[in-house]
């Protein structure tokens, strides 16, 4: 339920309204946009039913969210959220690009990268600590060694740090060092976590899961959301079809769809949508003039000498051309790379 406050309302007056939701139980979500204030009611809505909150002062109306999704639904913002991180922004006009390798191989190699792809105006690097893989015998990532690497470079260049919690248990270790935290794929609906980042202060991209519908989706957002944490990014990052020529099937359709759906940002990633190199700036191409927020590409000096995910991880060279054919569709479509 979403109680609508009269562009004139006075402040006691809402936090009125909240006291008399707590009251009964509920929780209350507060949205103040550009010319409306909605106060959302979280809870058992049939308790809703024979309280008239209409004659509440400052109510202009009360409607029901029929998503069952509702504080990351349109129907309860209906402004774009912009998340703001250090003076830059998801979100907003400028489409942001979140470069680095899959995971933190060394200081020397995060810092060739980095010097590689900030002086093209990238703001963002990623790069994991931990590494969820397919096998147990792969390259697990560095952990803290590695969130020391990339707080190293960021005090150096400035650019802000992007990294994976896979872990409740880590939390406070990922928040010491990283400006954003991710939520992959595998983890989309690990509830306990999912409620864990709900509590922090940090932006989450939360990452599309492999099979995950939608709706799916957006409800492992709205755990995120309900507990306190608005500052949700959505990653398409590609779906398990039938299909076997690439890694995963990119649904490009999504991002306008969620854009429909949802007021929070939505990013996609093309490298672990195609596992290609090759096919890469094809997708990231066609999620700019889809509508997306931002770009997440895996940028390697080195892929042939990479720890994980080699194939599908741009040369600095053909990030640089990436960027430039972005840029003017960007601009074609309104926005700016």
């Amino acid at each position: 339920m979403i109680i609508v406050l009269k562009p004139n309302h006075q402040e006691e007056e809402m936090h009125r309204i909240v006291r008399r939701l707590e009251d009964l139980g509920l929780r209350a979500h507060i949205s103040k946009g550009e010319h409306r204030t909605i106060i959302g009611a979280i809870g058992d809505e049939r308790i809703l039913r024979e309280v008239p909150l209409e004659s509440l002062p400052g109510v202009e109306s009360v409607l029901p969210i029929l998503k069952p999704y509702k504080l990351v639904s349109r129907e309860f913002k209906p402004e774009d959220t912009v998340i703001r991180v250090n003076g830059q922004e998801i979100g907003g006009r400028k489409i942001q690009t979140i470069a680095g390798p899959c995971a933190v191989e060394s200081r020397e190699v995060l810092e060739e990268i980095a010097d590689a792809v900030h002086p093209l105006g990238v703001h963002f690097l990623r790069g994991g600590a931990f590494k969820p893989r397919t096998s147990p015998y792969s390259f697990q990532g560095w952990g803290e060694k590695a969130l020391k690497y990339l707080a190293a470079v960021r005090e150096r260049t400035g650019m802000l740090v992007v990294t994976e919690l896979m872990d409740p248990r880590d939390t406070v270790l990922v928040c010491k060092y990283a400006d954003i935290i991710q939520i992959g794929t595998r983890n989309m609906q690990n509830f306990r976590l999912l409620t864990e980042v709900g509590n922090i202060e940090k932006p989450i991209i939360l990452k599309r899961g492999m099979s995950a519908t939608i709706k799916e989706f957006l409800m492992s957002a709205e755990y995120i959301v309900a507990q306190g944490n608005d500052r949700v990014i959505l990653c398409e990052r590609g779906i398990r079809t039938f299909d076997t020529e690439t890694r995963n099937t990119l649904d490009i359709s999504a991002v306008p769809l969620l854009k429909q759906l949802t007021h929070l940002p939505v990013i996609v990633d093309p490298s672990h949508a195609v596992g290609r190199a090759d096919l890469v700036p094809s997708m990231a191409k066609a999620s700019v003039a889809a509508g997306a927020d931002g770009l997440l590409i895996e940028v390697h000096v080195r892929p042939e000498e990479a720890l994980s995910d080699g194939p599908q991880s741009l040369r600095p060279k053909e990030f640089a051309t990436l960027l430039e054919e972005c840029g003017r569709i960007a601009e074609v479509v309104g926005r700016e790379l």
